[in-house]
């Protein structure tokens, strides 16, 4: 029996079907700058239609600002009390005046009603004196721990200062620890 073989022949690939060309990089770019153009037409139009109803007059401020806002013109006890011990709460009154009026050094209030330290906490006191001794006491311990020992008292103190930032917050850590003191 004879077997006949046939050479291999190295057959091809099948050719893939002929296509359109990928299109490049700028062209899918304006493609999907249409589309979203598209749909930012169609939101602007939902848009249009579902807020239809409501009004666009302008607003007159004056019927929103009822009472013009000046310095001085909010009571410092508007704001509500963190602090429950009386040298806290006195301390936490008497920066809430001093930014509420104003900052002064050389006197204890000047003639457009702003204080110093002292005027603020003598005046946050209403004649307590043994109160107001507590609370110069503790805000002479909470400049010490910032200033040092130098420092000699609480008016020295507050007329070495150029603005009212560095006495008010003196007075928001005295009352913290005036708090954590209980006093």
């Amino acid at each position: 029996m004879t077997v006949s073989v046939r050479p291999a022949t190295a057959s091809a690939p099948p050719a893939a079907p002929a296509t359109a060309a990928e299109p490049g990089l700028e062209a899918r770019l304006a493609a999907r700058l249409a589309d979203m153009t598209v749909r930012l037409e169609e939101a602007a139009v939902a848009h249009e239609v579902r807020t239809a109803h409501l009004s666009t007059d302008p607003i007159d401020l004056a019927d929103v600002i009822t009472t013009p806002y000046t310095p001085g013109t909010i009571p410092a006890a508007a704001l509500p009390p963190t602090y429950r011990t009386p040298v806290a709460a006195l301390l936490e009154r008497a920066q809430q005046r001093m930014e509420t009026v104003g900052w002064c050094r050389g006197a204890l209030a000047d003639e457009s009603g702003a204080v110093c330290l002292m005027g603020a906490i003598r005046a946050e006191a209403h004649g307590d004196a043994g109160l107001a001794g507590d609370a110069v006491g503790v805000l002479m311990d909470a400049i010490h721990r910032e200033f040092g020992e130098d420092v000699p008292s609480v008016p020295a103190f507050n007329d070495q200062q150029r603005n009212g930032r560095t006495p008010a917050r003196l007075l928001h850590r005295a009352a913290g620890l005036a708090d954590a003191r209980l006093l």
